[in-house]
């Protein structure tokens, strides 16, 4: 009987890593299956684009798997039960459940603001495509007069409010965020970056918690009411709950803990990558929550997993955080370096130059996420057994 290795999620971590762990393990040993709960290849960093009405080409994930033996199921993932090692999935046809071996976890983030009041029933978000779809029909019923509040100040958001400032610029957009907009860039990148909301005219409020949002806008902690057509809360992601309530050792807000090998802690043949693990990378800290970070989590986890089911040896990838690089529209853009401890350094590139980078990187993730096995050897490995390994010549 094959061993049969599930991949759960088809993003930037998932797709990826799923062609590659095909292209690299034996068919004879291993069958790897693909859970999704779309048949297409979304690519998350082009979402708030989406939103504005500029549809990305689709992506077929069956025609991303051609050839590849990679079995692809469209469902939504229930459940996932480590200690016995099913993952519980529906669709139209009703619920299944699909017994693994090996489990690689790589479903990702969705919205943040749960917690907070009204959020859930009155708030957009662009954390998934579906949501970014109906964001798009909002903003295109809006009138002339038309109002917008995004709340958060992190990288979606300013992306975000940019986008819609360019694509409306009849909507009126404001900015509520509990920092500063833009404040862990360098000191000429900030002021870049304000220059832009100042020329789309987005008015911006700092140092502004809201409490709640409501059907006609939202409320800040102290009281300031903001009045909105359309609210969007893009103020930071969370871990999907499915992994908390799988069993897997999570930290407090929900990503599951893994070793610098992307190995979950605290059950065997379970492994993460992409926004759902927490791994600390190589400066120290935690690996955010970043399409960067899904590629090098990937990396790791595929050498990891080829390594632990052929007795080959795992090599230590890469686990960094280099840049930042953040759309102000599509002519206009800020590339910041970062150091070792993923602080702004004092260089950036800004204006149509990073533009043009940032339009780079997001055609770069799209097609090697859609191309996991290009110019990669084709040699398969094969499976080793625990008595295979036991009956090894140990070396002096």
């Amino acid at each position: 009987m094959r061993h049969h290795l599930i991949v759960l999620g088809a993003g930037y971590a998932g797709v990826a890593a799923a062609g590659h762990l095909a292209r690299h393990l034996h068919p004879d040993d291993v069958e790897v299956t693909v859970v999704n709960p779309e048949p297409d290849f979304v690519e998350r960093m082009r979402l708030h684009q989406l939103a504005t009405g500029d549809e990305p080409r689709r992506h077929d994930l069956t025609k991303v798997f051609a050839g590849t033996g990679v079995r692809l199921r469209v469902a939504r993932v229930d459940a996932v039960d480590a200690e016995h090692r099913t993952v519980t999935v529906s669709d139209d046809q009703g619920t299944d459940r699909l017994e693994y071996d090996t489990l690689l976890y790589a479903i990702g983030s969705t919205s943040g603001g749960a917690a907070v009041p009204g959020v859930a029933e009155h708030a957009h978000h662009v954390a998934e495509r579906p949501a970014a779809l109906r964001l798009h029909q909002r903003m295109t019923d809006l009138g002339e007069n038309g109002t917008v509040l995004v709340v958060g100040g992190n990288l979606t958001a300013i992306e975000l409010a940019t986008e819609i400032a360019e694509s409306w610029p009849h909507l009126r957009v404001t900015v509520a965020t509990t920092g500063e907009l833009g404040g862990w860039l360098s000191r000429k990148a900030r002021r870049h970056l304000l220059r832009a909301f100042d020329r789309f005219g987005i008015e911006v409020h700092e140092h502004t918690t809201i409490g709640r949002v409501t059907p006609t806008g939202a409320v800040a902690a102290d009281g300031t009411v903001f009045a909105a057509d359309a609210t969007v809360w893009a103020a930071g992601f969370a871990a999907h709950p499915i992994a908390a309530a799988s069993g897997l050792q999570v930290q407090d807000d929900g990503r599951i803990t893994v070793d610098r090998m992307m190995r979950s802690v605290s059950h065997p043949g379970v492994y993460a990558a992409g926004d759902c693990a927490y791994v600390i990378g190589d400066n120290g800290r935690p690996l955010p929550m970043s399409c960067a970070s899904a590629g090098f989590t990937r990396m790791q986890v595929t050498a990891t997993i080829i390594g632990d089911l052929t007795g080959r040896a795992v090599p230590e990838k890469t686990l960094g955080y280099l840049a930042n690089c953040v759309s102000l529209g599509r002519r206009d853009a800020i590339f910041q370096a970062v150091d070792g401890d993923a602080a702004s350094k004092s260089w950036s590139l800004r204006g149509r130059v990073a533009a043009r980078i940032k339009a780079s990187v997001l055609v770069g993730a799209g097609w090697a996420a859609r191309n996991p096995t290009y110019g990669l050897p084709t040699r398969r490995h094969r499976l080793t057994t625990v008595a295979d390994r036991a009956a090894e010549p140990v070396s002096a």
